[in-house]
């Protein structure tokens, strides 16, 4: 069949067309081999232990050729060689009977079940790291060798999923681009391949079924397509569009560095969303002018425990000591929703509307405690402010302010350095900030509009749910006219207002979010050079009316199709490389 076309997520901007190479894992499963005492059985385990440990060095060495971001994602699988949760538990069941094949074979089904339902990207990886080194162990176990990817010649990796360690082994000059079934825009594949700068599309349903090893593949890394066996007429379009990308990605990094000024002259602001401390570098090599988003999660998953103020102050500090002067904006952890930590179960019939974000915080004081601790010590290196997350009524605030304070007081009595006049903010996310923002901008230093739950508790939809995410858009008028009412809200209290979100990221946007008067924009490091290309192409004054004839549509469609047309206009190169404005 001709022009097969498979839909997924775009990972990875970039197009590549070549020789697919399909990558199928046999699956291991544990063999039985009796008469072995419990204390050899351990022996055997702490042996496949060590040897991982080895084999993981070996392949951290490798690792550090393709970059930081990938063996930074390498050490931490090292590191998880160690924990207490993995270890203890293949001890217990060792100790009561089971065989050490059968014991790592059944944790790994167990952690299965347990992260089945979560839609949390930190989570899934997390799982993935923890499946990758418990298969590696087994494989030592079973006396199995782990077979690298091969490439004799440059190809397009298909596969179900590619775990960091098989990524860190690849003959890099072979590789055109990845292809998974599952990801998703900051898995591991996405986050690897964009440090390669190669093209990816994950989250490809049945994608093994669809592609055999030698198919002819295009990867559209922008939309998100894989089209499989394509004709003539297609590849010439492809070879076009390739080629295209290709300068204009040249252009965009040469000019990355320069100011976010519009024509008219009005500068703006372009900041990072930070998941991981490996993404700092890409961010200010990029143009960021510093972390508009720090998610502090991965702290908090990284243990089975709470990390302890000294842990926290560390990491906050390496980050604020590398953009210093420049802001880091910190967010208090955001659990709940689909997060759920090792070491604090929350089962609830409706966790998105639950025990969240700053109601979870606040509960439990003494880990907001030591995160505001952790973060005032960090803001006597450099520029630091707090954020608030799932702030969804005025008492919350002062709370938290209140906690800040005692905060404050406990490092004063333990004569430790801290920033003593720290600005707070919040994040806009749930309607009620955005109604009554009068309110909550007399008692915060800023806002960040985060997007993506604004939309999703605007709209009442549930994005994870493919029955109903077709509903979901953060530019249905509804959302933006809430967006509106945070921006006034702000700016008639005097203090400022950025969007953190992916409203921030959809190119689509940017003139609408200009002429909204938004002063900041945080966006993933990748997308910074192309953010900032827009703002330079643009004008204050032109932004203002496509904003106001934008908020006078009735639905998402009509906005997209008149936001797709005005940039077009002044961005003809973008045509073939930004998603079509159906849905």
């Amino acid at each position: 069949m001709k022009n097969k076309v498979l839909r997924g997520i775009d990972a990875s901007p970039g197009i590549a067309m070549g020789k697919a190479y399909v990558h199928k894992k046999e699956k291991l499963y544990p063999k039985l081999i009796k008469n072995r005492t419990k204390e050899e059985e351990l022996a055997v385990f702490y042996k496949a232990l060590n040897d991982t440990k080895i084999e993981l060095q070996e392949i951290l060495s490798k690792s550090k050729e393709m970059g930081k971001k990938l063996s930074s994602i390498i050490e931490a699988q090292i590191l998880s060689l160690n924990d207490p949760m993995f270890i203890h538990t293949i001890e217990e069941k060792i100790t009561s009977g089971k065989n050490v094949s059968i014991a790592i074979y059944d944790f790994i089904q167990e952690m299965k079940i347990n992260f089945e339902n979560i839609n949390d990207h930190y989570l899934k990886e997390r799982f993935f790291d923890i499946q990758d080194v418990a298969m590696r162990v087994l494989s030592k176990v079973e006396g199995e060798t782990n077979n690298s990817i091969k490439l004799n010649e440059p190809s397009i990796i298909v596969a179900h999923n590619l775990t960091p360690t098989e990524t860190a082994t690849l003959p890099v000059k072979n590789v055109l681009a990845f292809a998974t079934e599952i990801g998703g825009k900051n898995s591991h594949t996405a986050i690897i391949a964009k440090a390669l700068g190669i093209p990816a599309v994950v989250g490809i349903k049945n994608l093994l079924e669809e592609i055999d090893t030698g198919d002819e593949v295009i990867v559209d890394g922008m939309r998100g397509i894989v089209i499989v066996n394509a004709d003539e007429d297609t590849k010439r379009t492809y070879e076009k569009r390739k080629s295209e990308y290709e300068s204009y990605e040249k252009e965009m990094i040469a000019s990355s560095l320069l100011p976010s000024t519009t024509m008219d002259g009005k500068l703006y602001d372009i900041t990072a969303n930070i998941e991981f401390p490996v993404e700092i570098e890409s961010a200010k090599r990029n143009g960021a002018k510093g972390i508009g988003l720090y998610r502090t999660e991965f702290i908090f998953f990284m243990k089975n425990q709470l990390p302890d103020e000294e842990t926290q102050f560390n990491i906050y500090k390496n980050a604020v000591e590398f953009f210093n002067p420049n802001p880091v904006i910190i967010r208090t952890l955001d659990i709940g929703g689909d997060k759920i930590l090792k070491w604090e179960y929350l089962e609830e019939h409706n966790p998105f509307l639950g025990w969240r974000g700053i109601r979870f915080t606040l509960d439990r004081s003494e880990i907001m405690l030591t995160q505001f601790k952790a973060i005032l010590r960090a803001g006597a290196k450099g520029n630091v402010k707090i954020m608030l997350p799932m702030v969804s009524n005025i008492d919350e605030v002062i709370k938290a302010k209140d906690l800040l304070e005692e905060a404050k007081k406990l490092l004063k009595k333990e004569g430790k350095e801290f920033k003593e006049d720290i600005e707070m903010g919040i994040m806009v996310e749930v309607p009620s900030v955005a109604i009554l923002g009068d309110i909550f901008a007399k008692n915060v230093d800023f806002f960040s509009i985060g997007s993506n739950d604004l939309t999703q508790y605007t709209l009442a939809v549930d994005r994870g749910n493919e029955k109903v995410s077709y509903i979901y858009d953060h530019l249905d008028p509804s959302v933006l006219k809430l967006v509106k009412m945070a921006v006034d809200a702000a700016h008639s209290n005097g203090i400022w207002v950025g969007v953190c979100g992916e409203l921030a990221s959809d190119l689509l946007a940017i003139p609408l979010l200009v002429g909204l008067k938004v002063d900041e924009f945080s966006v993933s490091p990748s997308l910074i050079p192309q953010v900032k290309n827009i703002v330079r192409g643009i004008t204050f004054d032109e932004s203002v009316i496509i904003t106001e004839n934008a908020l006078c549509m009735e639905s998402s469609k009509k906005v997209r199709e008149y936001l797709k047309d005005e940039l077009l206009k002044r961005f003809p190169n973008l045509k073939n490389f930004f998603m079509e404005v159906e849905r």
